[in-house]
């Protein structure tokens, strides 16, 4: 069997023409969307996100707001910070890129972001919405799932999805988002952790598999059974010695040989990781026409 690649990157592009034509609607209203970024620290992954997500801006015409803090920053310095964002005007929504140092809080940062600029959906006033079927937001990257899925033309409805992993930032998310009665949900769902005893036999029965346990090539042939969709969330550096670099970014799923078995698989990388961008821009976005009024 040769699998459907899902790619997020053709998928991601098809979202940015309509979103071009959504920003276009706004600037004819004198309107410009704005979006922050926090980021405290050197991390290089996070400066990598920041960096996207500032060119993505660009590319769409979004305003944007990079706010650098040194890692020794206080928690009350940060605070104050978020505070100025929930301020301006010109910022429709904004994000504290994750993980902060261990001496910050990050439950108070997330709990201070005005719910109605949260770009990442991750405050428990949008959390909650979203389990009640009944969004402001959606979090970037289980909505770029559900997209994909959809595009692709592998509607969650009726299905078996199995995901593997319990974060808040995705398993916790996608298993609620596809379990809603409505378009692109309807889905049956499972949730496997760390602490699931009979994992293989459950992540066979799925119709859909959704990998972010955040371990390389931990989901094999042999736990997937024929046909399946699988969704492959992780990044994960490895050595390699014949890469430019050293290592090369794997997913969470062995794709060469999962491939052989599935009916259709994303790609690590040019998976997910361009949906979570485009996603968080149809969030900010999303959030100038609800300041303004405007329906989307």
């Amino acid at each position: 069997m040769d699998a459907q690649i899902i790619s997020g990157k053709e998928i991601s592009e098809q979202i940015r023409e309509e979103l071009r034509k959504k920003v276009a609607y706004l600037k004819d209203r004198g309107i410009t969307p704005g979006l922050g970024v926090v980021l405290v620290g050197e991390d290089p992954a996070s400066k990598i996100y920041v960096n996207n997500k500032i060119k993505a801006c660009e590319d769409l015409g979004l305003k944007s707001k990079a706010v650098i803090l040194p890692a020794e920053v206080t928690e009350d310095e940060l605070l104050k910070k978020v505070d100025e964002l929930n301020a301006d005007p010109e910022i429709h929504a904004f994000l504290v890129q994750l993980p902060l140092p261990k001496h910050i809080d990050e439950n108070k940062v997330i709990n201070r972001i005005d719910p109605h600029k949260d770009a990442d959906a991750f405050h428990p006033f949008n959390v909650g919405r979203m389990l009640i079927g009944d969004p402001i937001f959606m979090p970037a990257t289980p909505h770029g799932i559900q997209e994909m899925l959809v595009r692709s033309g592998n509607d969650p409805a009726g299905k078996h999805v199995v995901i593997i992993g319990r974060s808040n930032i995705v398993g916790k998310p996608v298993a609620a988002i596809l379990m809603q009665k409505g378009k692109g949900a309807n889905a049956t769902v499972t949730v496997c952790h760390s602490r699931t005893s009979n994992l293989q036999e459950i992540v066979k029965t799925g119709d859909i598999v959704v990998a972010a346990i955040g371990s390389p090539r931990f989901i094999t042939k042999d736990m997937i059974k024929e046909g399946a969709v699988v969704i492959d969330v992780g990044t994960n550096r490895v050595e390699d010695a014949t890469a430019k670099k050293g290592y090369r970014l794997v997913g969470d799923v062995d794709f060469e040989n999962v491939k052989e078995v599935a009916s259709a698989i994303t790609p690590v990388p040019g998976g997910v990781g361009p949906m979570t961008i485009v996603m968080l821009m149809k969030n900010a976005i999303s959030a100038a026409y609800k300041a303004n009024n405007l329906e989307m």
